[in-house]
């Protein structure tokens, strides 16, 4: 088994709390079925999501987010083999975007598209070193 993750953004489609809750409901009950975890991180201009797991079982949840009408612009922006993973407790972690992310201007003018790889686990990397919110 390889243990890999990936890290796509995109553009939520219609973004309410109604959305997101139903984002999180159908990954929190399917992806400890396919021993999938990660993290979502979102807000009304951007979802960025990192997915971790065997590598065949995350190349096929991205392939059906690819799919998925909630989402516009889907973009891969990391992927490989990993040692570990950042969020082995969850299926998925959601996070709003905090103010050290991208601003909305900032993302609307690339922001996320030309940020390396480097600082795009840098995000995830910040994330799982903060204790999760509660609510």
């Amino acid at each position: 088994m390889t243990l890999s993750h990936l890290i796509y953004s995109s553009r939520p489609f219609g973004f309410d709390q109604a959305t997101l809750n139903g984002i999180l409901s159908d990954a929190r009950r399917y992806n400890p079925k396919i021993d999938v975890t990660g993290a979502l991180i979102c807000r009304a201009d951007l979802y960025l999501q990192m997915l971790e797991g065997e590598e065949t079982a995350v190349e096929t949840l991205y392939e059906q987010i690819r799919r998925d009408d909630r989402h516009l612009n889907i973009r891969r922006l990391v992927s490989g083999p990993i040692k570990e993973r950042l969020f082995p407790g969850w299926a998925m972690r959601d996070d709003p975007a905090r103010s050290w992310m991208w601003t909305q201007d900032e993302v609307d003018a690339g922001a996320v598209e030309r940020a390396s790889p480097k600082e795009v686990m840098a995000v995830f990397v910040r994330l799982a070193a903060e204790p999760a919110s509660e609510g």
